[in-house]
């Protein structure tokens, strides 16, 4: 059985076994021995004791015990370091004249530094944990509360949760500094110089606080400068990398689409495509390379001038610039005459009406159908030799799902109640041309199939330009008038054509659909879509149960 006392370190108290108080006393008496001729040895004996009472703490509660023994005490004047160690060292230094250079090896931990701080000191003690200036700190955290005051609201969340750093422990381990004999020495002498700095300069200090502000803006503004400066050079090079790899992908683009029209040939192609279709055939190929050279140079310059800002050399010489504005100059006055010779056949317009009557049936009702064979002419069926070839077979126009490229906008029909009972079929056709003549003769080249067969009535999807007449605005308005309650079961695919119904609305109202087509009739004040009552009624019913059940969930709520 060992004797137990009870001792009292700076106001904690340890149960320790006789002989390791016996060891501890006898290490105590040495270090105030020691520290008795400094200016503040009660100061750094007292730091000392501090450290010795957290270091029992630690060993009591890793090793789950109550009572210190000789052991724990001897383990820690090994690691605090003896005053035989600490004073030969000392007579060393003064021997040789120059301390030893040490290492820092101590883990560093997070405080807040009361010593160095401008609100709570938690960028200085973030500063002091990853040993980097304590401006940085600050700048990130004045940046960052411009992102929706993020910077702001970790802030507090750290003054929060980080400690402040109290004893000279604290702000020796928040700097990584060894806690020993000799590092609580190093560590008071440097306070004691920086107090003694802090005195000779005592004239600055005690200026005016508005003096204080204006010098640590100027320094704040001044380091400022110098991150976003850095920063800036970064930037601003991804930001050309990004512009320059932009615009080389449109410059590929368009000399891969230029080379494709060019080898697919322009007398079939380009004549079909906006705007080629509207210019004459014989200056396609010519507008195409003016066009090309006019969007070509500018992207080749951009690239050539983003290329020499990143590595920082001049690319451009008055021998290359010169000849390429000569091209782009005479490319671009090419372009506008063309463009402005074709936009005068646009001045005038014209319209040109037609009437078709449509034969009653005998049950009043009429199935509106896509007509989907493809258009020839006399000249396409001898040339094809489609008797011949396709003899009993019909050609579908299916090319683009029904969309022809020549003809911007589809034939567009509206269907209105009759005030007669005789239907009828009225087609407006609209163009325009240099003056009146032209424009009347490109109305009068439109072509249009309507066929009528029994009470099926079929509808090209497009209108036709008959003797390769360009393309000058050709436009077909059709309004079909039926009588008073009549019926129209409307094929699904005119749903592009007829504007003024909704035929997808009107389809989705009855399912399951009719497979004819969608239903409708005509009433008082106009076409109607034909409900079917029975479903109707259903979803009435379904709707008013839901409406029930959402209420008493109201009310249980």
């Amino acid at each position: 059985m060992n004797k137990t006392i009870i001792i009292n370190i700076n106001g904690i108290v340890f149960h320790i076994e006789e002989d390791a108080y016996d060891v501890l006393k006898l290490y105590m008496t040495d270090v105030k021995r020691h520290f008795s001729n400094s200016a503040d040895s009660l100061e750094i004996t007292t730091d000392i004791e501090n450290r010795i009472a957290e270091m029992f703490n630690e060993t009591l509660t890793s090793q789950n015990k109550q009572v210190i023994v000789e052991a724990d005490v001897k383990l820690i004047i090994e690691q605090m370091g003896t005053v035989e160690d600490f004073e030969f060292a000392e007579n060393d230094e003064k021997a040789t004249g120059t301390p030893p250079y040490t290492f820092n090896t101590e883990r560093r931990r997070l405080f807040r530094d009361p010593d160095d701080h401008l609100i709570s000191g938690v960028a200085a003690g973030i500063a002091n944990y990853f040993d980097i200036p304590t401006v940085w700190i600050r700048l990130a955290f004045a940046i960052s509360f411009a992102f929706a005051g993020s910077g702001f609201i970790l802030y507090v969340i750290l003054w929060i949760v980080v400690p402040k750093a109290i004893t000279r422990a604290d702000r020796m381990a928040m700097k990584g500094e060894k806690q020993d004999l000799k590092g609580f020495k190093k560590n008071f002498e440097d306070e004691m110089t920086i107090v003694k700095e802090n005195l000779s300069n005592f004239h600055r200090e005690a200026r005016p606080f508005v003096y204080k502000v204006r010098d640590f803006l100027g320094d704040f503004l001044s380091h400022l400068g110098t991150f976003l400066k850095t920063a800036w050079r970064f930037i601003g090079k991804l930001i050309v990398v990004c512009v320059l790899l932009f615009f080389v992908g449109i410059s590929i683009l368009l000399i891969v689409g230029v080379v494709a029209l060019v080898a697919f040939g322009n007398a079939d192609i380009l004549r079909h495509i906006s705007p080629f279709n509207i210019i004459n055939h014989e200056i396609t190929l010519v507008f195409l390379i003016g066009g090309f050279l006019v969007m070509a140079i500018p992207l080749f310059m951009v690239i050539i001038l983003l290329i020499g800002f990143l590595f920082k050399r001049a690319t451009f010489s008055r021998s290359i610039g010169v000849p390429l504005l000569c091209i782009w100059l005479a490319s671009l006055c090419l372009v506008i005459y063309y463009g402005a010779q074709t936009s005068a056949e646009f001045r005038e317009g014209a319209k040109l009406s037609k009437t078709i009557n449509i034969k009653p049936t005998a049950n009043n009702t009429y199935y509106l159908q896509l007509n989907d064979s493809k258009y020839l002419t006399s000249a396409d069926s001898a040339r094809l030799k489609i008797n011949e070839r396709f003899g009993g077979m019909i050609i579908l126009d299916d090319d683009f799902n029904g969309n022809d490229m020549d003809s911007p906008s589809p034939v567009r029909i509206e269907i209105e109640k009759s005030d007669v009972q005789q239907p009828v079929l009225i087609e407006s056709f609209s163009a325009r041309g240099h003056n009146d003549d032209d424009a009347l003769t490109n109305a009068r080249n439109i072509s249009y199939r309507f066929i009528q067969k029994d009470s099926v009535l079929k509808f090209d999807r497009n209108l036709e330009r008959l003797n390769n007449t360009k393309w000058r605005g050709q436009e077909l308005y059709i309004t079909l008038k039926v009588p008073m309650n009549a019926k129209l079961i409307i094929d699904g695919k005119l749903d592009r054509n007829i504007n003024n119904l909704d035929l997808w609305g009107c389809q989705r109202s009855n399912s399951p659909a009719n497979q004819a087509g969608v239903v409708y009739f005509i009433a008082s004040g106009g076409p109607q879509c034909q409900i079917d009552t029975v479903k109707a009624k259903a979803d009435s019913t379904k709707k008013a149960k839901a409406d029930s059940l959402n209420n008493i969930d109201h009310e249980n709520q």
